[in-house]
């Protein structure tokens, strides 16, 4: 793949939600929003293939000198990043075209110019363009956020506004101090910039806008008090890619702007083991089948970024395989829980039970991805909580080992809880639905089952991922080649 297609990922979608909204007609979206995340999977995968090795590719918009022009660059992290994103967008958009959750015109066109976003964003090597790249994908995800209509969802759409105009707020803040004391904001011109004092600090205020976004605790309490009253459609593709951006942009930072063993190490080890726990808590005290999966994400993301500061390129790989992983599963969930929740017109557990005895195809779905998130075998979750495990004990860090294990422990009674209470419980028959209950179809079933699938196929067959997430790692470990390829093409 060449690397001056690169912008493309960014322009397709974009120019694909002007075509919609230019034409107007549902069938012609519906054609367009499958085509175009089926198209960047494909192309993802090339640019996968292109960067196995270690490779980088780059191109310079506008012809301008590396350092000075805005950079796209995809190394072998971001391509995977690419790759399952593409995919659970495709799978999203089945479901919400399943359940109509598309009726507005504005659903494909705004979703289009999100994931348009989420894809720039994976592919920037420039904290101003980053800033510009999530700003396009969290713009059109206000619009998602209040399609629904009602008062809770406003309501929801107005906290998750103030939260994100905040962080990014103090994210331009941190650019302004960073430019003005690196006179650059070039990932690749920043690399090791962090040991500097006032550099550190300044990205250390951007990590901060980071966090908020991808909810680390203590900046954690906005996304289950949002994302459970957003459509089942839109919660998907939030969850699977607008926290990712914080996620994987903490992640890029951290490895090429700071040194092994500073200070940011301990403040990492501290907060990511906050999030696993706290999360999980939240997790097993609420009371709907969105609502315990929103608290699992803040869990879950702790899991992810503790591999930072854990034995190097091992702990880095545990990191990549664990993103991807979690991606896959949790959208997942979110489309098996969102499949209950439109058929039954509710998502509130005690209004559940006895699924299991309607449609055991998306108990079967939802208990596939499930048991990944608990990381049991054979699923793809076995072997991503094996691999902080392994970091863990690679460092001597028992402290994250022991944390690890309880939290896992912790999970797997949160999704007991949702067993029991959901699909295995008594059917409380004289409970009012929240909306209208629907019939069951087998399109609104398909899109979980075909992930949670996904993750079991990792399982069995791990050794591509793995060998991939091992060289993401050490790729991100030793960013040598991306820093080199990226000032001097």
């Amino acid at each position: 793949m060449n690397g001056s297609l690169l912008p493309l990922f960014f322009a397709l979608p974009l120019l694909a939600a002007v075509a919609v909204l230019v034409v107007n007609n549902r069938n012609f979206s519906r054609t367009v929003a499958l085509l175009v995340p089926a198209g960047v999977a494909v192309a993802a995968t090339a640019a996968v293939a292109a960067t196995a090795d270690g490779g980088v590719l780059v191109t310079q918009v506008a012809g301008w000198p590396g350092g000075f022009a805005i950079p796209y660059v995809a190394d072998l992290f971001s391509s995977l990043m690419l790759v399952v994103s593409a995919v659970l967008v495709f799978a999203s958009m089945v479901f919400a075209f399943a359940t109509n959750q598309d009726e507005s015109r504005w659903f494909v066109p705004m979703a289009l110019i999100m994931t348009a976003g989420v894809y720039g964003a994976y592919l920037t090597a420039d904290l101003f363009n980053l800033f510009v790249m999530v700003e396009v994908a969290l713009l059109p995800s206000y619009v998602l956020f209040s399609l629904r209509g009602d008062r809770s969802s406003l309501r929801s759409a107005r906290l998750y506004l103030i939260v994100n105009l905040t962080a990014s707020t103090i994210f331009l803040a941190g650019l302004g101090a960073i430019y003005g004391s690196a006179g650059t904001v070039n990932l690749a011109g920043l690399a090791g910039a962090g040991a500097v004092p006032v550099i550190g600090f300044a990205m250390a205020v951007i990590l901060i806008a980071l966090a908020v976004k991808a909810a680390v605790v203590p900046a954690h309490n906005w996304l289950p008090a949002t994302y459970p009253y957003a459509s089942p459609a839109v919660t998907a593709l939030f969850s699977g890619l607008l926290t990712k951006i914080g996620v994987y942009a903490l992640v890029r930072s951290i490895t090429l702007v700071y040194e092994p063993g500073s200070t940011v190490t301990v403040v990492v080890i501290v907060v990511t083991l906050a999030s696993m726990v706290v999360g999980v808590l939240g997790a097993l005290g609420e009371g709907t089948v969105r609502g315990v999966l929103s608290f699992h994400m803040i869990s879950q993301v702790g899991y992810i970024l503790v591999g930072l500061v854990l034995a190097g390129a091992l702990g880095v790989a545990a990191v990549v395989f664990y993103l991807i992983h979690h991606t896959v599963v949790k959208t997942s969930l979110f489309l098996s829980g969102g499949a209950v929740e439109h058929q039954r017109g509710t998502g509130t557990i005690s209004r559940l039970g006895g699924v299991a005895n309607e449609h055991r195809w998306v108990t079967l779905a939802f208990f596939l991805a499930a048991i990944s998130l608990t990381g049991l075998p054979p699923f793809s979750g076995f072997w991503a909580k094996l691999g902080v495990l392994q970091a863990a004990i690679g460092s001597a860090n028992y402290l994250v080992f022991a944390v690890a294990l309880v939290v896992s422990v912790g999970t797997l009674m949160s999704m007991l809880k949702l067993g029991t209470g959901v699909f295995w419980g008594r059917d409380p028959n004289t409970a009012e639905p929240d909306a209208p209950a629907t019939p069951w179809r087998a399109s609104i079933v398909l899109p979980g089952m075909a992930l949670a699938l996904v993750s079991l196929a990792i399982g069995l067959y791990p050794e591509p991922l793995l060998e991939l997430a091992g060289t993401a790692g050490d790729s991100l470990t030793d960013p040598s080649t991306y820093v080199e390829q990226v000032l001097t093409r």
